[in-house]
């Protein structure tokens, strides 16, 4: 039998990822990935298309072998014990891995039964998970008359037939309308919440500000930046007040460290300058950190000044 291979500090990490290079040719799609992801948090993995995302993800969850650098997840080596961690983890992609002609309970129970769960226990476990992720009602219901984002649910159930230690969600609410993107934003929090270690790659900046505890931004297979959305947010600039015409238009920013005295500093500041309008107190955003470290025009523009 091999020996587990988590010892002191690592106990802290679900999961570590030490200098990973992955090549396809000549073309290197990571490049020296460090990554840290706590037990117990949200972690969200940024990038464009081409970025390296899936590429870890598909590591992590022995999918792809590396060609350099150090795996773990959930205290085991990836390469040396791939056994072990798929044991103790779930993946669930873009596209909900559901049988069409099954129930929801039926689905949930045949899984269960795959996993080595008595018949009792089996449709014990399904009445449990299908109250955890509010679809109890549609449990009698064939999968395929299921809305988009009762499909993902019932993914994510399937997922914890067997409660993973750690997550892996690619892209989850691709194709999702917002309800339906929200109402996954709150089971995922529910999952953290129950111990279990989220990650999770996304486009949506949205749902990284919303879910993520913290954040790390892939760029060209490299790992540019990482912190929480307030950390990264103030890499780019301070809080703002803003003075905007009735149609919009910028009429003048002042920076402030987001206080009270500092914002009301500032208004006085465009007060004496003789400019009016409407006064909005804007925050930097994680589209305008995603467009700066990834070197990409930004859909704001960061250089509005206060007219001198």
């Amino acid at each position: 039998m091999g020996t587990q291979e988590h010892h002191g500090d690592e106990e802290a990490f679900a999961i570590r990822m030490t200098g990973v290079v992955k090549r396809y040719g000549s073309r290197q799609v990571l490049d020296e990935i460090d990554l840290a992801v706590a037990r117990g948090e949200i972690f969200a993995l940024l990038g464009a298309n081409g970025a390296g995302k899936t590429t870890t993800v598909e590591i992590l969850t022995t999918l792809l072998r590396p060609d350099g650098g150090s795996t773990q997840v959930a205290g085991w080596d990836v390469a040396t014990h791939p056994d072990e961690v798929r044991r103790r983890i779930a993946l669930t992609g873009q596209s909900a891995a559901v049988d069409d002609v099954l129930t929801g309970q039926e689905n949930l129970v045949m899984v269960a039964r795959l996993c080595g769960l008595s018949r009792r226990r089996a449709r014990s476990r399904a009445a449990e998970l299908l109250e955890q992720f509010a679809l109890t009602d549609a449990g009698a219901r064939r999968a395929g008359t299921y809305s988009g984002g009762m499909r993902r649910r019932l993914d994510l159930a399937l997922s914890f037939v067997v409660r993973p230690e750690v997550l892996f969600l690619d892209e989850p609410t691709t194709g999702l309308d917002a309800r339906s993107r929200r109402e996954l934003w709150q089971v995922i929090r529910s999952l953290r919440d129950a111990g279990t270690t989220v990650l999770l790659t996304t486009q949506y900046l949205e749902e990284a500000d919303e879910l993520a505890d913290r954040i790390a931004v892939l760029n060209g297979g490299r790992i540019v930046a990482t912190g929480t959305p307030a950390e990264l947010k103030a890499r780019v600039g301070d809080e703002s007040v803003e003075v905007r015409d009735a149609d919009g238009s910028l009429r003048g920013r002042i920076p402030t460290d987001g206080s009270l005295s500092a914002v009301r500093a500032a208004i006085d500041e465009l007060v004496t300058a003789g400019i009016d309008g409407t006064v909005v107190l804007r925050r930097p955003t994680l589209d305008e950190v995603f467009f700066t470290l990834t070197e990409s025009p930004s859909p704001h523009d960061l250089h509005d000044r206060m007219p001198a």
